[in-house]
């Protein structure tokens, strides 16, 4: 049945909107006692309000429960208008049935009734009473009561004014339940698709994480993998490093939200590892903050434009450079990294990593961060500022 799926805000609106109603008639004769001493309260006079009241709720119950959904839940326009004319057809029959006798114009006292006067005997009457005598080709004067004191009942009108009111406040309270429900429908619709937006982007979020994560530790094992034959003993230390930072990815990585200085203790770790794979001539320079605050940012945003810059910025025939700033100030996170260009730059740009990083941060902030991408002749570099979560 459709009312278990009604709002309890709806019934509520309903259950204020008649109960004012019905309590409208008790505050008016109450008014009414107290402002004139001679008047009583009268519970007839209530219950013939209510009885006109208890018509119009069931007709609102009937158009609520089986008539509305037709229109709004199901879109059923033609069923719809045509159960509503019906049904006000029905109405005005039963408004026009229902209406007291019709007494015309002016009230007239009965037939039989003669005035003292005519009530005497015909013969005592004075002769100036008496009534002409017609001549020849005249018509009799008439005699009796006016014309106007033995009409008889005229015929009530089809639809009286009662009833086009009665109507005009049926329809309005059906407009009015159409408007409710439409409203309620369209906050139920929009919460229903704010939770599969959410939803949507919470899967979304977590292919991108199982994305980034798989392409992380691809590129850290193949940098393990050239540390073992150069040197053993850096290669076990590169696995240690590894350990911490699949410990962070672990049991941080799938979090809305990590401590900056996790964050940071994450791209130490993996800088660090990425130096024993290199040699002199690149010049890794890593500006971070030792004490930063509680605040929180996304789990390895960062990581994916550092291992872009190592992936496209390293030359191993000629100098090249690295360099990592971090900060805080006025509520935000500021990121850049700029780093030399290779001699055959990558043509994928980062490949899957920096894509996801710009649909992760599409995602989480919407316009709400900034990302400023240089791809100079000799230089790359990327300058990013996000809000805390």
């Amino acid at each position: 049945m459709y009312w278990m799926k009604q709002s309890r805000q709806e019934n509520l609106v309903y259950l204020v909107v008649w109960g004012l109603l019905f309590a409208t008639p008790l505050l008016s004769l109450y008014v009414r006692t107290i402002s004139d001493s001679e008047a009583t309260f009268n519970w007839t006079e209530v219950f013939i309000v209510w009885r006109r009241f208890a018509i119009f709720l069931v007709l609102f119950l009937i158009h609520n429960f089986l008539l509305a959904p037709l229109l709004v839940h199901q879109r059923k326009r033609v069923i719809y208008v045509s159960i509503v004319a019906i049904v006000i057809a029905a109405f005005m029959i039963f408004q026009c049935n229902s209406r007291p006798d019709f007494k015309g114009p002016m009230e007239h006292k009965p037939m039989g009734h003669k005035p003292p006067m005519e009530q005497t005997d015909r013969h005592q009457q004075p002769y100036f009473n008496k009534p002409p005598r017609a001549m020849d080709g005249e018509r009799p004067p008439f005699d009796g009561p006016f014309p106007q004191m033995r009409q008889r009942n005229a015929p009530p009108p089809i639809v009286g004014e009662r009833d086009i009111l009665a109507i005009i406040v049926l329809i309005l309270m059906f407009g009015a339940n159409l408007g409710i429900k439409s409203y309620f429908r369209s906050r139920d619709d929009r919460k229903r698709l704010e939770k599969l937006e959410r939803e949507n982007l919470e899967q979304q979020l977590e292919y991108l994480r199982y994305q980034i994560n798989p392409h992380f530790f691809m590129n850290t094992l193949n940098n393990i993998h050239a540390l073992v034959d150069i040197n053993p003993e850096q290669a076990k230390d590169t696995i240690l490093e590894l350990s911490k930072m699949m410990r962070f990815v672990l049991y941080e990585g799938n979090k809305q939200g990590v401590p900056l200085s996790r964050e940071l203790d994450f791209i130490r770790h993996y800088v660090t590892l990425m130096q024993l794979r290199y040699t002199n001539k690149v010049k890794i320079t890593l500006d971070l903050p030792q004490e930063t605050s509680d605040r929180q940012i996304p789990p390895l945003i960062l990581i994916t434009f550092i291992e872009n810059a190592f992936k496209h910025g390293i030359s191993y025939q000629h100098e090249s450079f690295i360099e990592v700033k971090v900060s805080e100030h006025d509520g935000a996170m500021h990121f850049s990294c700029r780093n030399s260009k290779g001699e055959k730059p990558n043509e994928e740009k980062g490949g899957v990593g920096l894509a996801n990083i710009r649909k992760r941060l599409n995602l989480l902030y919407g316009r709400d961060y900034a990302l400023r991408i240089k791809n100079d002749a000799d230089t790359y570099s990327v300058e990013l500022t996000l809000p805390f979560i």
